[in-house]
């Protein structure tokens, strides 16, 4: 059968892809940016790309006649303020573009909505259901709470808290409860539902096996971890000052952690498990979950994280528009030094930023990841996916990857911090010599200031940075 599969360079999307393929349907992946998206070679002669964007009505008549069904993993919460609008617009959109189709089958996974009174967030959701359940199509919904796999949002949060926070002061949504549901679960809902007569225009509520307040799945992620952590709950915590705290102790950004926020005030608990029984699906435990990612993190096996989406720093752009480095009206610091082997620089290269650092000045790099999370940015914590992989349109902490090619040696970054202007940070393999170009393009005076005052910084790290990657 072919399957549109829109966010395809998704958290949950990256991984559906392959168990579709093994199944024997031929994919049409659908992406906003053909340029960031990046499947395994061993998929590449099964799938065709297709560029689209579902606010824009004429790039959605690209969508192949023949399809039989399609999954609709496409969400905005934290791309934008008005992201409940846009999500309902691009439904309607994808909606209207499948009525000249043959499409059978649509799938969306949503959140779970059984609350009179939902968050933006969660409204938002079902507003999406409403409007793609208005097809002519049978409709599948499969509704999740908290997601726990390797890279999901839900569990790098967890984690963060957990990991650096020995006593932890918090909101008293600490106490609402939730069914956490591990991603392996998640597809096999997702894949299963496909074509399932007994799915047809009904909506299902996913979860695993533990009812738990998010309390509860901190101190149970702590056991995990063999870690002895205090959680005292207090109620003077408002959702803004809530909305802060998550900001700057985790690497979420401060749009999606206010989105957060609002949304575990509700309860998401499922109505029933009257689904797992169709389609014959065991769900994990909250544990189970959580020993599953950390043996995909521990093995280096993350197939997607949550970090490499756009909606982590709440930018929207193509990397076509940044790919090419400007010139004009732009500082540069330019450096280059001789390697004597350059499988070892490249490797350096490769392994650059997250838990490995930056080779010189890491307190430096940390104290500019603080000031950038005082302004409003992204910082450090977002790391990288991978320890030793790299690909367009990942994240490597408040750098955005533009081009990776390593065996052509180079490497180009745009800056995703907060600053009066635009920067790009290039790798460069030049026969013997390694060529490393900071540039700057400023915006205003601000833009001008900002660039002589870190200049001095800039000739210590830039400096002591590109001498450590040519060393062996």
């Amino acid at each position: 059968m072919k399957i549109l599969l829109t966010g395809s360079t998704g958290y949950i999307g990256k991984r559906l892809l392959p168990i579709l393929i093994e199944a024997g349907h031929e994919v049409v992946c659908c992406v906003r940016d053909s340029k960031r998206f990046n499947p395994p070679e061993s998929l590449k002669t099964k799938i065709s790309i297709l560029q689209l964007d579902l606010l824009d009505i004429a790039s959605l008549k690209n969508i192949p006649k023949d399809i039989d069904a399609a999954y609709y993993l496409v969400h905005s919460m934290s791309s934008s303020e008005d992201y409940k609008s846009l999500e309902e617009t691009s439904a309607i959109n994808f909606r209207n573009a499948l009525k000249n189709t043959h499409v059978h089958h649509v799938i969306y996974l949503s959140g779970i909505i059984n609350k009179s009174e939902l968050s933006k967030h969660l409204n938002s959701r079902k507003n999406v259901e409403i409007e793609l359940g208005k097809g002519s199509y049978n409709f599948t919904v499969l509704r999740a709470g908290i997601i726990i796999g390797s890279g999901s949002a839900s569990f790098e949060i967890i984690r963060d808290l957990v990991e650096k926070l020995p006593i932890m002061i918090t909101p008293k949504w600490l106490k609402t409860k939730c069914q956490p549901i591990g991603v392996s679960d998640v597809l096999a809902f997702l894949s299963k539902s496909l074509f399932h007569p007994e799915t047809f225009n009904k909506n299902f509520d996913i979860g695993g096996t533990d009812i738990l307040t998010y309390k509860e799945m901190l101190l149970n992620f702590a056991k995990a971890r063999n870690l002895k952590r205090k959680i005292y709950v207090v109620p003077v915590m408002t959702p803004k000052l809530s909305s802060y705290w998550l900001y700057f102790v985790t690497s979420t950004s401060y749009k999606l952690a206010t989105s957060l926020v609002n949304s575990m005030k509700v309860e998401v608990v499922c109505r029933n498990s009257q689904i797992n029984n169709i389609l014959k699906i065991s769900p994990i435990s909250y544990q189970q979950s959580l020993k599953k990612a950390f043996t995909k993190i521990e093995n280096n096996e993350i197939l997607s994280s949550w970090k490499d989406s756009y909606s982590s720093s709440g930018l929207s752009f193509n990397i076509s528009d940044f790919i090419q480095v400007p010139s004009f009206g732009c500082f540069k610091d330019k450096r280059s030094e001789i390697f004597e082997n350059r499988e070892y620089c490249i490797s350096n290269i490769w392994s650059i930023g997250g838990d490995n650092g930056w080779y010189y000045g890491n307190w430096l790099w940390g104290l500019r990841g603080f000031v950038d999370k005082l302004a409003g940015g992204v910082g450090l914590r977002r790391g990288r996916t991978s320890p030793t992989d790299i690909h367009v349109g990942d994240t490597i902490d408040f750098w955005r990857v533009l081009y990776a090619n390593k065996q052509e040696g180079r490497l180009l970054l745009f800056a995703e911090m907060k600053l009066p202007g635009e920067a790009w940070l290039e790798f460069k393999i030049t026969d013997n010599k390694l060529i490393q170009t900071a540039t700057f393009r400023p915006l205003g005076v601000a833009g001008r200031l900002y660039w002589y005052a870190v200049l001095p910084f800039h000739g210590l790290i830039f400096n002591g940075m590109i001498k450590k990657l040519v060393r062996s």
